[in-house]
């Protein structure tokens, strides 16, 4: 079974979950306006997963599938930078000892600086709990 197989099977467990798939991809949706679409697609070596903006490749198929899960639970957050109404910059937070910590940052290289900066955080809850061996390696 691949990897979007195993996604889609252990999906199965939350039925309010909506998901879009196809033979090398998966994006679950955001189950609300303060959630995030989080995505993972294959490619020959490589896993990409993506929160919204925020994307990280990893080699290892484990943990491609923890980061994954990670975005889908409560004890992940993204920290979403705009200007205007356009977004330039994410930020993955995991929640450590009741604080919120940043582990990794994705950001575009042109955006229009002029326009006032607004800050939106945004966090699924798919699956509950926060435990601490679930958070990812970014």
């Amino acid at each position: 079974m691949n990897v979007i197989e195993e996604i889609k099977a252990k999906l199965q467990k939350y039925p309010h979950a909506q998901y879009e798939a196809d033979g090398n991809s998966i994006r679950v949706l955001p189950t609300s306006d303060d959630g995030f679409t989080v995505s993972l697609i294959t490619n020959r070596n490589t896993y990409t997963v993506s929160f919204d903006g925020w994307h990280e490749d990893f080699h290892d198929k484990e943990e491609a599938l923890n980061c994954f899960v990670f975005g889908l639970s409560t004890g992940c957050r993204l920290k979403e930078f705009r200007r205007g109404r356009f977004t330039y910059k994410w930020i993955v937070e995991a929640k450590e000892s009741g604080r919120w910590v940043e582990y990794s940052e994705t950001g575009l290289l042109v955006f229009p600086f002029w326009m006032k900066e607004t800050v939106r955080y945004l966090q699924n809850d798919l699956i509950s709990g926060e435990r601490e061996e679930a958070k990812p390696d970014i």
